[in-house]
């Protein structure tokens, strides 16, 4: 080891003993063409993700504890922390019990990270920028030290924020941490390295079967497609790319099923109404069950595609010409095959297309020449640019870099937010003011004045003064033309140009016609990228992506004022946690709790599913509850899912099952606080209650509640009816309000407790509930109710310590800490005996 690196790494060794912890005391090969990066997630006194980047022959580390996030809006706190040796990378185990940083220790993810600029000088002025390619991490970000909040500049803390580039996912939609949450330690270490389909495989016979990579699958009922990356320069290595058309038309997707079509655009809108004629020439071709990817054009007398025609069909519905070029193949014949390398993906569906051809619908072939001539050619002869898609490369349901596009002239969408009135013999308008979304704002763009004929012009016109607005759209300060009329932005249209100014706007732009099959929140300008990094990202077992078939209205409501938590980002919690919930619910109804409008305002208690049919819940015995609808459950894991896109908010259960129902198989207490009791009164009182069961022989175990106080659990033996239990819980809250009068009453209500806690037994009656386990609460915050153990206690800050938005750092925990819940059921008669108790 250099010297300069042992010093480095001196506080590093300073703080651990290597003949107790399995961590390296040294190592590593520094590679500065490919300096590695490596993002540990560490399970020590608090969840936290240990973030490192290799420079000057250390890993200049900084502890994350939320972990990163793809939304630029999330500035996560990065506090820095001692140099780790570069073999550190390798580490991944558990750091025992009296060590530094003792707990669980797994690779998160592993990759190169590459710096934006002097990396020595960005890292000793506190402003790094750099692009990631890992499994899991890609794109660019920044690392940037927050001045004056620590005592030194090695002490400040630091923020990790993504920056806009095409990986970017809104918080909304996407949490890398939750839906990627596994280790990628056996991963290959150059992420996303696949190796070439072997040459058997390439070609397939018909009769060779399904081809090698696909699964048995239901077709499912959507499918979002993948996307392509817009980059500034063909690949360099040309040979490892296929190369097709870039068309000039609107990206649709196929589901053919039982002899049907249904044609959808890539938001999920069914256009098949509207090409029905492409229905019919679909259906024709006997299509095998399946997905089939690939965009419509409308063939020009002087170009190859023409998107103003294309525009003009819909507008006349003659679409009769419109010619469909089939591309990607995602599922055919009861198999999904995204993780079927590309090529093979394509010879099957080339074996489709001319197996029963139709003039409208063609396969869209490849081109076997360098990147370069392919585009040049691909420009002379009028065409938008080049798709290249890399060998072996599986489809996903995003965008990717393994597609990646390559345009002969600069062209994108713009929302339209105005327009100016027409001069001299013009008729309709004179231009269209454009703009593009930059932070939740429409930022003016410049203008487009060419491009037209009269009728668009005329047509354009109508459809803008139907969208009249008083005021301006964009963000405000931005350089308009003066007399603009302004227009609701929700047009959007394709505009070529000829570049970018500095302030942002467009020039020598012309007008190629609307779209309709892209919303105009989601335009935003496109960057185009350098070398796109390969991307494969790993697998996880715990994905929390949503089922195809569910629907989430309004996902972006916002369900809690307080955290900002919406409405989608609540379904996604459910997702989580449901293989942690399913085990409290089992066989127990249900009562719910709704927030149509947000926990802000008006709630519903929900007991039965009334006219609301929800996918999952079980109707159970009308006995079980005589003279009203029947009770619920939750019978299968969507249920969770359904219920939460039916806006409920929390999950209450009875302390009792199905079909036993008559016998409950739990007894609650409820530590429920009056005005005025503070925190550490609350944890008092759980442990004296904790402290009389435990003389009663009882054992006890504890969650917190997600709202102001703490659950305490009795699991019993069903022998008991329920006034039995209820009626014995109620003596035991009155013994302890006999005893101790200056901290327990046992009586409700807000003035009987005030200064003083209840210990609510109701929730021991028949027909009572207590919130479910992982249930979050409507409260400001949303809390949740976690199972903790009696150790954890006195560290816990509150009922909810835990939140819906903090989930992450307690779910390695899960139910661990009730791993005895089952076998320590109790009988009560001896209990009973010692408190005195006759039924």
């Amino acid at each position: 080891m250099a010297k300069g690196e042992r010093d480095a790494l001196k506080l590093y060794r300073e703080k651990r003993h290597f003949d107790q912890t399995p961590e390296p005391a040294e190592g590593g090969v520094p590679n500065e063409q490919a300096r590695a990066f490596v993002i540990q997630k560490h399970w020590a006194s608090r969840l936290h993700y240990d973030f490192r980047l290799e420079l000057q022959g250390t890993m200049k580390s900084w502890a994350v504890p939320k972990g990163p996030s793809y939304d630029p809006a999330d500035r996560r706190m990065a506090m820095p922390t001692e140099d780790h040796p570069i073999a550190y990378n390798r580490f991944e185990g558990t750091i025992p019990a009296g060590n530094y940083g003792a707990g669980k220790v797994i690779i998160w993810d592993k990759g190169t990270w590459h710096p934006l600029g002097d990396p020595a000088k960005g890292y000793r002025e506190g402003r790094l920028k750099f692009e990631l390619r890992g499994h899991k991490m890609h794109g660019r970000w920044t690392l940037v030290r927050m001045s004056g909040k620590g005592d030194d500049d090695k002490r400040q803390p630091w923020l990790l924020i993504k920056e806009r580039d095409e990986w970017v996912r809104p918080a909304t939609e996407y949490s890398v941490v939750d839906e990627m949450a596994d280790s990628v330690k056996h991963l290959e270490d150059r992420p996303g390295a696949v190796a070439p389909p072997s040459s058997k495989a390439a070609t397939l016979a018909p009769t060779d079967g399904p081809p090698k990579g696909s699964r048995k699958a239901a077709l499912p009922k959507e499918l979002t497609p993948q996307l392509a990356t817009l980059v500034d320069e063909p690949p360099a290595q040309s040979d490892e790319w296929l190369y097709e058309v870039k068309f000039d038309g609107y990206r649709m997707l196929a589901r053919a099923e039982g002899g049907r079509v249904k044609l959808v655009t890539r938001n999920g809108n069914d256009w098949t109404s509207k090409l029905r004629q492409l229905q019919e020439a679909l259906e024709g071709m006997d299509l095998p069950d399946g997905w089939y990817d690939g965009e419509i054009i409308m063939p020009g007398t002087d170009v190859p595609a023409d998107f103003q025609a294309l525009q003009n069909a819909f507008d006349s519905a003659r679409t009769a010409s419109i010619v469909y070029y089939l591309f990607d193949l995602p599922y055919c014949a009861g198999y999904d095959l995204r993780e079927v390398p590309v090529e093979q993906r394509r010879e099957v569906l080339k074996r489709i297309v001319e197996r029963k051809p139709h003039g409208n619908v063609r396969f869209s072939e490849v081109f076997d020449a360098p990147a370069h001539a392919v585009l040049d050619s691909a420009c002379r002869l009028g065409l938008e640019g080049v798709i290249a898609k890399r060998k072996g490369s599986a489809y996903v349901t995003r965008r990717s870099s393994d597609w990646i596009k390559l345009k002969c002239h600069k062209r994108q969408e713009f929302v339209i937010g105005g327009y100016t009135d027409p001069k001299g013999s013009r008729v309709g308008i004179g231009s269209l003011l454009l703009g593009v979304h930059e932070d939740g704002k429409l930022r003016y763009s410049g203008n487009v004045g060419t491009g037209f004929n009269d009728k668009v012009l005329a047509d354009l016109r109508g459809k803008l003064e139907a969208l009249k607005a008083d005021r301006s759209p964009f963000q405000a300060g931005s350089e308009i033309p003066r007399n603009a009329h302004w227009v609701k932005p929700q047009l959007v249209c394709e505009v070529q140009f000829g570049e970018w100014t500095r302030d942002g706007r467009v020039r020598h732009s012309v007008f190629h016609g609307l779209r309709e099959d892209k919303p105009a929140s989601r335009i935003v300008r496109e960057q185009a990228v350098h070398d796109a990094p390969v991307d494969k990202p790993a697998a996880s077992a715990s994905s929390v992506a949503l089922p195809a078939t569910l629907r989430v209205s309004h996902p972006d409501r916002v369900v809690d004022a307080q955290s900002g938590i919406t409405k989608i980002q609540l379904v996604r919690y459910y997702a989580l946690v449901t293989p942690l919930m399913m085990p409290h619910l089992k066989h127990r109804p249900i009562a719910m709790v709704r927030a149509p409008e947000g926990i802000g305002h008006e709630l519903f208690f929900q007991k039965h599913l009334d006219r609301y049919k929800m996918k999952g819940m079980v109707e159970l015995d009308p006995a079980i509850w005589p003279g009203t609808p029947p009770m619920i459950e939750v019978g299968k894991p969507e249920g969770l899912l359904s219920a939460a896109q039916m806006n409920v908010v929390e999950f209450h259960t009875w302390n009792g099952t199905v079909p036993a129902i008559d016998k409950p198989d739990r007894m609650t207490f409820d530590i429920d606080p009056g005005e005025g009791v503070t925190w550490p009164q609350i944890q008092e009182a759980a442990q004296l209650v904790r402290a009389l069961l435990d003389e009663l022989e009882l054992p006890v175990f504890l969650k917190t509640s997600g709202g102001k106080g703490l659950h305490l659990v009795v699991p019993l033996r069903k022998k008991f009816d329920w006034d039995t239990v209820k009626d014995f819980s109620q003596a035991i809250v009155q013994h302890l309000a006999r005893t101790l009068p200056d901290r327990f009453v046992a009586k409700s209500g807000a003035k009987n407790r005030v200064g003083r806690i209840f210990i609510d037994y109701l929730r021991n009656g028949y027909g009572a509930t207590t919130a479910c386990a992982w249930s979050a609460r409507a409260r400001p915050g949303l809390g949740i109710s976690v199972p903790v153990r009696w150790d954890e206690l006195k560290s816990l800050k509150g009922g909810a310590h835990w939140t819906v938005s903090t989930v992450h750092e307690r779910l390695d925990a899960g139910n661990e800490p009730w791993s005895d819940y089952e076998k320590s059921r109790a009988a009560l008669t001896a209990a009973m005996k010692k408190l005195g108790f006759e039924r």
